[in-house]
């Protein structure tokens, strides 16, 4: 368990979190739900409702829709964002690579303090377009990849 100036601490250099008032960031951290996970346990997984952002403050988790990697993440990392915006279903799944400890804010937590501070609104869009670039980095790497010649590819596949 994180003490009260633990979770301002940590909070505070959370990148979502980042140059807003710490008034503001006391109250939000001590309505955080502080939640441990064990290693290998799914935290949630693809095509759930998801009504909860997680900031991860130890721990790695791994990003995945199937057996198929497309991330992980370390402390201050934030996942599950997307749905409590959409309101879509989980579009991956999230399983904690060891022993992790995780902050969770619900939609309505989240809600509340974006009509309070609209800058975390403003700093989740740049997490979120930051998360589109590098997949589209990623992307375009390997279609680069695959336009090459056969043998090539095998090479750079390696």
């Amino acid at each position: 368990m994180l003490t009260s100036v633990e979770r301002l601490l940590f909070v505070r250099a959370v990148p979502i979190f980042k140059e807003l008032r710490d008034d503001f960031l006391v109250r939000l951290a001590s309505v955080m739900d502080e939640l441990s996970f064990p290693s290998k346990h799914t935290i949630f997984t693809e095509g759930q409702e998801g009504r909860s952002l997680y900031i991860l403050v130890s721990g790695t988790v791994r990003v995945h829709i199937g057996d198929r990697d497309l991330a992980q993440l370390k402390a201050g990392a934030c996942f599950g964002e997307m749905s409590l915006f959409d309101a879509e279903p989980r579009s991956a799944s999230i399983t904690a690579l060891e022993p992790c400890e995780c902050l969770m804010l619900t939609q309505m937590q989240l809600y509340d303090a974006i009509d309070e501070t609209p800058g975390i609104a403003v700093n989740i869009i740049r997490l979120l377009s930051r998360r589109i670039r590098e997949l589209n980095q990623k992307l375009n790497a390997k279609e680069a990849v695959l336009s090459l010649p056969d043998t090539a590819k095998v090479a750079e596949l390696r």
